[in-house]
């Protein structure tokens, strides 16, 4: 899943689509001018996959709400799930605001919304997530999450959770650095978890990996990178089926530690189905060469195991 330089569709994008058979993007800020402007970039990137026999194209956004927003002002603004979760009546209100920019987005053509953020987040910890939290209480971020999940579904716009298996804890931004979490495998089953496993047990569509060190799990790979927990936590002990989203592979996180390109592929074997590289054109392409120099027959399996799990996301 790659994304735009511009607010049209460019020939590097077009390339990727024609040349590579990318068929998945994710749209920020400096994509948008208005609606019908993105209305119309979404039907080109549509046409041109079409036209190209490619799979129907997610096309995704970070929407949300508070600080985490790409959409200018013709959209009706979302408050963070801090702000929505300290409302009187939260759940009204989660409703309507997860309804609202669901259809906002599909009018657009915008069909995935990396959101809702699922982790665990106590206040006034200084902790990095804070605002883009429900809160503290495992039980409540399960159900307000699940609030904004099923409106999403309802209104036909694919929901992510994120970030597996919890970023809560977190002091440290991994947009920038690598964030290292102390916490007994006993307390993040027990309570960082429990709104991931409602969610897959629900039959949310999709998840996004953490970009940070879980000592007591694996002490050597972000969750991004680590077969332990995407596999043997998430798949078997979880049970997830569907969509396993990798946050973006140019944070300083991941970046800082090895190229995009060794990451995409470490990534890809640890268990994500659908990586992401949200700028850098040239890294999607060293990304591309790297896995076309391998052959692997286990890969390949993965890769339509990848293929046919995007493929479900629509009809979940």
């Amino acid at each position: 899943m790659v994304g735009l330089p511009g607010p049209d569709l460019d020939e590097s994008t077009r390339q990727l689509i024609t040349d590579l058979g990318i068929h998945n993007f994710i749209l920020f800020r400096r994509n948008v001018r208005d609606k019908d402007q993105l209305a119309g970039l979404t039907r080109d990137l549509h046409r041109l996959c079409l036209d190209m026999n490619l799979p129907a194209p997610l096309i995704a956004i970070d929407h949300e709400g508070g600080a985490v927003c790409r959409l200018p002002d013709s959209f009706t603004r979302i408050p963070s799930a801090m702000e929505l979760a300290s409302q009187p009546r939260p759940e009204e209100e989660i409703s309507r605001y997860a309804s609202v920019a669901a259809m906002e987005l599909g009018e657009v053509g915008i069909n995935m919304n990396l959101a809702p953020v699922l982790d665990v987040c106590p206040r006034g910890k200084g902790f990095f997530m804070e605002d883009r939290s429900f809160g503290g209480e495992p039980a409540r971020v399960t159900e307000l999450g699940g609030i904004f999940i099923r409106e999403s579904r309802k209104c036909g716009v694919i929901p992510c959770g994120k970030h597996f298996p919890g970023l809560g804890r977190a002091v440290l931004d991994p947009h920038k650095v690598l964030p290292v979490i102390s916490r007994s495998e006993e307390l993040i089953k027990s309570e960082d978890l429990l709104p991931f496993k409602a969610a897959a047990a629900s039959g949310l569509p999709s998840f996004m990996t953490s970009h940070a060190v879980y000592e007591q799990l694996d002490p050597e790979r972000p969750a991004t990178l680590s077969p332990y927990i995407l596999q043997d936590l998430l798949r078997k002990w979880l049970g997830f089926e569907g969509l396993l989203v990798s946050d973006d592979l140019e944070m300083g996180a991941i970046e800082g530690e090895r190229t995009v390109a060794q990451a995409a592929v470490e990534a890809f074997r640890a268990g994500v189905d659908l990586l992401l590289i949200c700028e850098d054109h040239e890294k999607v392409r060293a990304s591309w060469q790297a896995f076309s120099r391998i052959s692997d027959s286990l890969l390949m399996t993965r890769v339509r195991e990848s293929l046919e799990r995007q493929r479900r996301a629509f009809a979940m």
